[in-house]
C-alpha cells in the first residue's frame, strides 16, 4: 500500500465522525456518535481479496459500521472508496461492492467515491446495465477534489474539510513549483491553527497535510517539516504516522527478504527452500 492509501486510510479513522458531518449536515440527528464505529476492514478484504502483491494497491475501501439514532435498522454500512487514478471499471467495481456487503449483511448501505486525482473528465457518478428489457442503475455519492471551491473548504471549521484542502493542494502540483507549493501549504497551516477546532483533530490534519505532500526539491521539504514543527511547536506527531512507520518496518523487512533470497539463489539453492526461509513467494523469487 503506497504512502497516499496510508495517509487516506489513517484520516478517514482518525476523522471519520468528522467526514459524515461534512456530507450530512444533519448527521448529529441521524447517527448515534455515542456508540463510536466499528470498522469492518478484515471483512472487507474477504469479500474482496487484496492484490497478490500488497504493494500495488492504488485505492483505498472502507466498510464502517454506523449507529443510528432513529430507524427500524439499529445500523447501518458506510462505504467509502478513494481512488486516486482513472479506471474505466470503476462504476462497475462501486456496484461489486455493493452486491457483495449486501449479499454478507443485508443491511441499508451508503457508498462514497472521492477522487483524487488529477483528470478532470474522470468522475463515474452511477453504474448501469440494460438487456432485453431489464435494466440495471446503481448510483453512489461522488465527490471530486479538484472540483471543490476553496474558499468554502477554508471557512469550514470540519477537520475533514482541511484534509481535503490539504489534498488539493498536493494535486495542484503541475500548475505551481517547489516554492508556491510550500507557501500554499504553509498558510492553510496557520490557518488551520487559527481554527476552532480541537487540538488533537488539528493534529490529525497537520500530520497529513505534512505527508500528503510532494516536494521535488528535498531542501525545500526539509524545510516544510521544520516549519511546521516550529509552528505548532511540536517535534513529535502521533496519529496517521503510526501507519507510516509500521509500512515503513514492512516494506523494510521485503527488502531484506529479497536481498536474502537473492543471495540463496546466486548460490544455487532450491526455490522450495529459499520459499520455506524467507516466505517469500515462487513469483517474487522468480523476479530476483
Amino acid at each position: 500500500m503506497n504512502r497516499n492509501d496510508l495517509l487516506w486510510k489513517g484520516v478517514l479513522e482518525d476523522l471519520f465522525d468528522d467526514f459524515l458531518r461534512f456530507f450530512y449536515p444533519d448527521a448529529n440527528e441521524l447517527f448515534n456518535f455515542n456508540k463510536g464505529f466499528e470498522y469492518l476492514d478484515k471483512e472487507l478484504e474477504q469479500l474482496f481479496p487484496p492484490e497478490a502483491d500488497n504493494y500495488a494497491t492504488r485505492y483505498v475501501d472502507k466498510l464502517v459500521k454506523v449507529f443510528t439514532i432513529s430507524g427500524e435498522e439499529e445500523w447501518i454500512l458506510v462505504h467509502v472508496e478513494v481512488q486516486g487514478y482513472a479506471d474505466r471499471d470503476f462504476a462497475r467495481r462501486m456496484f461489486q461492492y455493493y452486491s457483495r456487503i449486501f449479499d454478507q449483511y443485508d443491511k441499508p448501505i451508503t457508498a462514497f467515491a472521492i477522487f483524487a486525482d488529477t483528470n478532470k473528465n474522470f468522475h463515474p457518478k452511477y453504474y448501469e446495465r440494460v438487456f432485453l428489457g431489464t435494466r440495471l442503475y446503481y448510483g453512489y455519492n461522488s465527490y471530486k477534489i479538484i472540483d471543490q471551491d476553496d474558499a468554502k473548504l477554508e471557512a469550514s471549521n470540519n477537520p475533514f474539510a482541511m484534509a481535503v484542502l490539504s489534498a488539493k493542494i498536493s494535486l495542484s502540483r503541475p500548475a505551481l513549483n517547489d516554492q508556491q507549493l510550500f507557501e500554499a501549504a504553509y498558510d492553510l497551516a496557520k490557518r488551520l491553527l487559527a481554527k476552532q477546532i480541537p487540538k488533537q483533530k488539528i493534529r490529525k490534519v497537520m500530520t497529513f497535510l505534512r505527508y500528503y505532500l510532494r516536494f521535488e526539491n528535498p531542501e525545500i521539504s526539509a524545510k516544510f517539516v521544520k516549519e511546521l514543527n516550529v509552528l505548532t511547536e511540536r517535534s513529535v506527531t502521533m496519529g496517521i504516522e503510526e501507519l507510516i512507520v509500521d509500512q515503513a518496518k514492512k516494506e523494510a523487512k521485503l527488502a531484506e527478504a529479497k536481498d536474502i533470497a537473492r543471495a540463496m539463489k546466486n548460490d544455487g539453492i532450491a526455490v522450495a527452500q529459499i520459499v520455506k526461509f524467507t516466505r517469500l513467494s515462487v513469483e517474487e523469487i522468480e523476479k530476483l
